[in-house]
C-alpha cells in the first residue's frame, strides 16, 4: 500500500469515526483504534495515541457548536471534569506498563459493557430518580430544546457522587486506551443520572477534549505520537466532528442508542478475538 493511499483511507475512517463519535459522545476513539490496528495494522499503542490526540479535535469539532445550541450542561461538564482529568493523567502513565494483548481485551470489554448498558430502549426523555442536594446545592438542573420532539425539555440531575466515581474511572480508560471516556460516562449520565440522551452527548464532547488533553501530553513526551498516523486521523475527526454537531439535533434519540450499540458490538467482538488469538 502507498503512502498516500494509506493517509487517505485513514482519513476516510477518521471523518466515518469523527462524525459517529460527535453523535454519542465518546471522541471517535472507540472507532479508529480497532480500525487502525485490526485493518490498517499499526501497533496498537501508536493507534492509541493518534486517538488520543483526534479525541481532542472531535472536542474542539463538535463541542462549540453544542454549547451554542444550548445542549451542553456546562455546569455538570466542569464538576465531572475534575475528576476524569486525574484519572486520565494517572491511566496515560500506567499504559506504558500493560501488555498490548491486554489492551486489546480490556478495550473490548469496555465495549461489551457500554453496549450492554445503552441496549435498553430509551425514548431520550429525562426520568424520575431521587433527590440529589450535590445537584441542588450546585445548580445542575436545566432544560434545552429539542428540535426533534420540537419542545422544551427540563431535567434534574440525579446521583452526582456516582456521576463523579465513573468519572474518575472513565479517565483511567481514556488515558488507557485513548478513547475520551465517554464509553463510560454517556451511559452512566443517561442511566443512572436521569439526563436525556442528547445533553450526555453534548456534555460528553465538551469533556472528553480536556481529558484527552492530559494524556495526550504524556504519550508525546513518550514518543508515541507519530505524525503520519496521527495527522490523518486528527483532520479527518475534526471533520466528522463538525458534521455531527449540525445534524444531531435533528435526529431522534433512539437513532442514535441504535447506531451506537451496533458499532460497540462489532467492534467488541473484533478487539477480543485480536486479544485473545
Amino acid at each position: 500500500m502507498t503512502p498516500l493511499l494509506f493517509t487517505v483511507i485513514i482519513a476516510a475512517i477518521s471523518i466515518a469515526a469523527g462524525l459517529l463519535g460527535s453523535l454519542v459522545g465518546v471522541g471517535g476513539g472507540i472507532i479508529v483504534v480497532p480500525a487502525l490496528t485490526l485493518l490498517m495494522g499499526v501497533d496498537i499503542r501508536t493507534a492509541i495515541a493518534a486517538s488520543i490526540v483526534a479525541v481532542v479535535a472531535t472536542s474542539s469539532g463538535a463541542a462549540s457548536g453544542y454549547v451554542r445550541q444550548r445542549l451542553t450542561n456546562m455546569r455538570l461538564a466542569m464538576l465531572l471534569e475534575v475528576a476524569t482529568a486525574a484519572g486520565a493523567l494517572f491511566g496515560a502513565l500506567l499504559a506504558a506498563y500493560v501488555p498490548g494483548k491486554s489492551l486489546y481485551v480490556l478495550f473490548g470489554l469496555v465495549l461489551c459493557y457500554t453496549a450492554y448498558s445503552m441496549s435498553r430502549p430509551q425514548d431520550g426523555k429525562p426520568r424520575e430518580l431521587p433527590p440529589d442536594r450535590w445537584a441542588d446545592r450546585l445548580k445542575l438542573h436545566t432544560s434545552y430544546f429539542d428540535k426533534a420532539l420540537n419542545q422544551e425539555i427540563s431535567y434534574r440531575v440525579s446521583r452526582t457522587g456516582t456521576g463523579l466515581a465513573v468519572s474518575g474511572a472513565a479517565g483511567i480508560l481514556s488515558g488507557l486506551l485513548g478513547i475520551g471516556g465517554g464509553v463510560l460516562k454517556v451511559p452512566v449520565m443517561h442511566l443512572s443520572m436521569g439526563i436525556p440522551l442528547k445533553v450526555c452527548t453534548a456534555t460528553s464532547n465538551f469533556m472528553i477534549g480536556v481529558t484527552a488533553s492530559t494524556g495526550a501530553a504524556v504519550y508525546f513526551m513518550r514518543g508515541d505520537v507519530q505524525p503520519f498516523v496521527t495527522a490523518p486521523v486528527a483532520v479527518g475527526v475534526l471533520l466528522g466532528a463538525k458534521i455531527g454537531s449540525r445534524v444531531l439535533g435533528h435526529l431522534k434519540s433512539e437513532w442514535i442508542r441504535r447506531v451506537f450499540v451496533a458499532v460497540l458490538v462489532i467492534t467488541a467482538v473484533q478487539m477480543l478475538l485480536k486479544g485473545f488469538k
